[in-house]
């Protein structure tokens, strides 16, 4: 692996670039928060060769979302499945919004309609 391979690495989001005890601490919260949302299966750290758990940027929104809610008084398990919802619908708006997309582009075979 050379320099510019790992700089370039910063920029990925689902990188798992983040020690649990970083994480924690980035998150304002425990290691043990981080585990009890991994064991409800809202986010899966990948491990290092050591077997420690390492989190990506995007799994850390993730949790801080789950944080969030948590402190408002959601059960944790409520929360995670919250905020897998969340994450499921803003996935969705994103598809249908390249789908009307490509349908209004002029390259369009069948612009909407005709048919």
């Amino acid at each position: 692996m050379t320099a510019d391979d790992s700089y370039g690495r910063l920029d990925d989001d689902n990188y798992p670039a983040y020690t649990m005890g970083r994480a924690a601490e980035m998150l304002g919260t425990t290691q043990g928060f981080l585990r009890a949302i991994g064991e409800a299966r809202l986010i899966t750290p990948l491990r290092s060769p050591g077997g420690h758990r390492r989190y990506s940027r995007y799994q850390l929104r993730i949790a801080a979302r789950a944080r969030e809610l948590v402190d408002q008084g959601t059960p944790i398990e409520a929360a995670c499945r919250i905020v897998i919802l969340e994450d499921q619908l803003e996935e969705a708006r994103r598809i249908n919004a390249e789908h009307r997309r490509t349908a209004e582009s002029p390259e369009s075979p069948n612009p909407p309609g005709t048919a």
